[in-house]
């Protein structure tokens, strides 16, 4: 087979993807050489005359109907980032690429418990319009908030991010929607560009960050977040991992080892905390200082005990008041410490589950291994595969 030509309409301005294109370099840099095309700039969409370049593959984020239809005629295969259901609707009969989706459900999931461990009770969402993975996760933040906290979602959604004078019309109405919800309040943006506005929108109608109002966006763009004013908490992805198995999945397509489309998911990894969402929205300063304990010991084998002996309270009326505030119980919060530290670990270290159990105050691997399968859906191994690079 000659040497495989893969046209790019994938951003460079942006952190997730630059990391998903460092995924397909990876790649192509193992199991290559492949040529690329590419535009290194922003969202441009302009397909080269594939017949004419040679082109074997395609990967896109494909923003229209029209760059759908030039993708469906190219007649290789392609691979589809965050397809609209409307764009996949006008392409023809017959023809169906494969796709792949940042997971919304675990993003939600991940951003949600970074503001419940904060101690937020009011929760709001701010998104973009027509963008279908937008939507996808605040609806997805909305569900796990009923779910877990029986707590509405107010939703905010703006036009495309960018300097034009419908946006600036925009940024106001959202600074008079944020003034009016009630405080302390902990936000999701759908990605860290909408974040940043937030921030900006806050800040012009004297919202103080985080004291008033913490905001979590997602991709972790570290130069975008660390601009912002303050820093901005970040939902990261695993985009080179994903970027890295969409260029696999092109691979075995363009040499026929896979006839069929299929349908790959990006995973998230952790909230990584700044400025933005340094706050404990908890009044109560026995509570408060019952969470700073926990999360500060939950490596050590501590108990219920341990906490009351910090708190000046019965144990009755510290568990209802516990309860009441971080929505679990004190032994649940402690459990829950212990799985962000293992799956950290999991993520991060190539510790044994013996050597993880201990570092994590589990009292064996045996234990972590149930208790971990339980809250998290996946053995530890499986989720250490699943969220390391391949």
């Amino acid at each position: 087979m000659d040497k495989p030509r893969v046209a790019l309409l994938i951003e460079t301005s942006g952190g997730y993807g630059r990391s998903f294109l460092a995924g397909v370099a990876r790649y192509a840099r193992l199991h290559g050489p492949w040529s690329f095309y590419i535009l290194p700039r922003g969202h441009e969409q302009v397909l080269p005359n594939m017949k004419q370049w040679g082109g074997t593959g395609i990967i896109a984020r494909v923003r229209s109907r029209k760059v759908a239809a030039a993708i469906a005629a190219a007649g290789v295969p392609a691979i589809g980032l965050d397809l609209a259901p409307e764009v996949v609707a006008s392409m023809p009969p017959g023809f169906q690429p494969s796709e792949i989706h940042p997971d919304s459900q675990a993003i939600a999931r991940l951003a949600a418990e970074h503001l419940f461990e904060r101690g937020f009770a009011h929760f709001a969402f701010v998104g973009v319009r027509d963008r279908i993975w937008s939507q996808e996760r605040h609806q997805a933040f909305a569900e796990y908030l009923m779910r877990t906290r029986d707590h509405a979602c107010p939703v905010f959604t703006l036009s495309e991010v960018s300097r034009t004078a419908r946006f600036s019309q925009d940024r106001q109405r959202l600074g008079a929607w944020l003034k009016q919800l009630p405080k302390p309040l902990g936000l999701m943006s759908c990605n860290d560009d909408c974040g940043r506005e937030v921030l900006d929108a806050a800040l012009q109608v004297g919202l103080s960050v985080p004291d008033e109002m913490a905001v979590v966006g997602v991709d972790d763009d570290e130069v975008l977040c660390e601009l912002c004013d303050p820093p901005l908490s970040s939902v990261a992805l695993n985009a080179e991992k994903g970027g890295y198995e969409a260029a696999s999945l092109l691979d075995s397509l363009m040499a026929g080892r896979i006839k069929k489309a299929r349908r790959l998911v990006v995973q998230p990894l952790e909230v990584v905390a700044r400025r933005s969402t340094e706050v404990w929205a908890v009044t109560d300063r026995n509570i408060a200082r019952a969470l700073q304990f926990i999360r500060d010991h939950a490596h050590e084998p501590i108990g219920v005990g341990d906490v009351l002996r910090l708190v000046p309270m019965s144990r009755r009326a510290l568990e209802i008041r516990f309860r009441q505030v971080a929505r679990r119980s004190i032994h649940d919060e402690i459990v829950a410490a212990r799985l962000r530290l293992a799956q950290k670990f999991l993520r991060e270290t190539d510790l044994t589950l013996e050597a993880m159990a201990e570092r994590c105050g589990f009292g064996s691997a045996s234990h972590m291994s149930v208790v971990f399968a339980r809250e998290v859906g996946l053995a530890p191994a499986q989720y250490r595969k699943r969220v390391r690079s391949t």
